[in-house]
C-alpha cells in the first residue's frame, strides 16, 4: 500500500467515524470538492467542514473503499460501497457502488470527484 492509498484510507476511516477534523487535516487548505448531496462544488476546508455539518444532520453516509486504482494521470479511482440513510428514521435511501476519483499533491487531497455509474445499455423498443 503505497503514501496515498493510506491517506485516503484514513480519510474514507476519518469520515465513516464523523471525526471531521481529521478528515480535513488531510485536505489541502485549498481543497476542491463535491456537493454531491445537493450539486455544484465547493472550495476551501471550511466549506467541506459547513457541507458535511449540514449533511450530517439530514443523512447518514457509510463509504467503504472496495479497491484502489491509479490512472495514468496520477488521479485514483476508489471503487466505494456506498450506504445513504435518512438521519433520523433511518429509511435507506441510497445503497450503491461508486467511484470516487481523488488528486493528492504532497500527500494532501486537492480534488475529489464521484463518478456516477454508467446507466446500463437498455435493450431497443
Amino acid at each position: 500500500m503505497d503514501r496515498d492509498e493510506q491517506t485516503l484510507r484514513e480519510a474514507y476511516r476519518a469520515f465513516n467515524e464523523r471525526d471531521i477534523a481529521a478528515a480535513l487535516a488531510l485536505m489541502h487548505p485549498a481543497v476542491d470538492w463535491p456537493n454531491a448531496w445537493k450539486g455544484g462544488r465547493l472550495l476551501g476546508r471550511e466549506a467541506v467542514e459547513a457541507y458535511w455539518v449540514r449533511q450530517f444532520e439530514q443523512i447518514s453516509s457509510r463509504v467503504e473503499p472496495m479497491g484502489f486504482s491509479r490512472r495514468q494521470d496520477g488521479s485514483i479511482d476508489v471503487d466505494v460501497h456506498q450506504v445513504v440513510r435518512e438521519a433520523a428514521s433511518g429509511e435507506l435511501l441510497t445503497d450503491a457502488r461508486i467511484v470516487h476519483r481523488w488528486r493528492l499533491e504532497d500527500g494532501l487531497v486537492v480534488r475529489m470527484d464521484v463518478i456516477e455509474p454508467a446507466e446500463e445499455a437498455k435493450p431497443p423498443s
